[in-house]
């Protein structure tokens, strides 16, 4: 049980703070930046959008006054058979050069959209954004400017959570996001990310895999193909995009990323053939180890507890129950100082892991795509 115990803590630790300190040792040695340097290449800004008429005129007002040659740039609304006024909203900024809007009778999904869009266009970048994922002005030209590499097949930008108060998890949710732009701007100094922001990433058109449709994380998944056919992925901190921490949907978005999560493990086989090992060493810490983090979790409550006549795990395990404690109060009320509110958080994020593997094992994994 002492066994059980230490390595279930050993293992949790490192992957939420032994796998960024040996990035930020690996980067110090070995450091490969990507050569950026002024482009400009013709870019569609493609969205997605179902029912996103309370936010769709405020994203076309803020794609058109993106730094970006005017020439150089279309702005392209796919609707996924929208019932709200959508459509009719974008309609209005629709000019046939730089707006056009794709209505599609149906809801399909956000896989179906992006993929029956893709096949449309022309440019020699698309770039992703998420209707209600706000730009700033130079973002796009930001994001762009990695390409100047030709290794570079996509390129994610930096997704930041705005007003965070404003929702019970946004606090939490914008720790966990800067928590994330350090690992991946560490791992895209060592080789590639695996993985962008749906608020905000580019790919080069020609090698856009169209995954096959009901894949839940596009965002993942697309990269990680792009990565498969031999392409650096980058990171652009620079190239910022907002999000409201009101239009985060807390749970049940954490359930749906966790599934995909475990559907995302079948991308590990395209790492080991070709071999990548800075890639596949890259999945296995910092996707696929956070899946097995909740039986950790429980392994180390349960073996902690049998092992409560001994004074030091005694102390242990009230420190657990401490912790545990403090989740579900905040999953009630929201504490402070901030701090308290992270074994919420953490808590919520790895039973969202439980119900993800629940929704893969029993065939419950087409979630919809517009849940968050």
């Amino acid at each position: 049980m002492e066994l059980v115990f230490w390595l279930s803590i050993a293992f949790v630790f490192y992957v939420y703070f032994g796998f960024p300190i040996l990035l930020t040792v690996l980067n110090a040695l070995f450091r490969r930046p990507v050569r950026k340097g002024p482009c400009t290449p013709a870019v569609t800004l493609l969205v997605a959008a179902y029912n996103e008429a309370r936010v769709i005129e405020d994203k076309l007002r803020n794609s058109l006054q993106l730094n970006y040659p005017e020439d150089k740039l279309q702005i392209v609304i796919a609707s996924d058979g929208s019932r709200d006024a959508t459509v009719e909203i974008a309609k209005r900024y629709e000019d046939g050069r730089r707006v056009r809007v794709i209505a599609y009778p149906q809801n399909r999904g956000k896989l179906v959209t992006l993929n029956d869009t893709v096949s449309q266009l022309q440019t020699e970048i698309v770039a992703f954004s998420d209707a209600a994922s706000m730009l700033t002005r130079d973002a796009l030209q930001l994001l762009v400017s990695n390409f100047a590499d030709p290794k570079v097949g996509a390129v994610s930008g930096l997704y930041r959570v705005c007003k965070p108060e404003e929702a019970h998890i946004g606090t939490s949710e914008e720790l966990y996001w800067k928590y994330e732009t350090f690992l991946k701007t560490q791992e895209a100094g060592l080789s590639s990310i695996l993985g962008c922001h749906g608020a905000l990433y580019a790919i080069r058109r020609e090698p856009y895999p169209y995954p096959k449709p009901g894949t839940i994380n596009d965002d993942y998944v697309i990269p990680m193909r792009i990565l498969q056919r031999g392409h650096r992925i980058a990171y652009e901190p620079a190239a910022l995009a907002t999000e409201e921490a009101r239009e985060m949907g807390g749970f049940s978005r954490r359930v749906r990323i966790m599934t995909g999560n475990f559907e995302q493990l079948s991308e590990m086989r395209d790492l080991l053939w070709p071999f990548r090992p800075i890639p596949l060493f890259f999945f296995l810490s910092h996707k696929a180890s956070r899946l097995v983090v909740p039986f950790a979790m429980i392994a180390a409550l349960i073996s902690n507890a049998l092992l409560i006549h001994d004074p030091l795990y005694r102390l242990l395990f009230i420190g657990q129950i401490l912790f545990y404690g403090l989740a579900i109060v905040g999953s009630v009320w929201r504490l402070w100082p901030k701090i308290l509110r992270v074994p919420y958080y953490f808590s919520m994020i790895n039973l969202a892991a439980m119900l993800g593997i629940y929704y893969v094992a029993f065939g419950r994994n087409r979630l919809l795509w517009r849940q968050k």
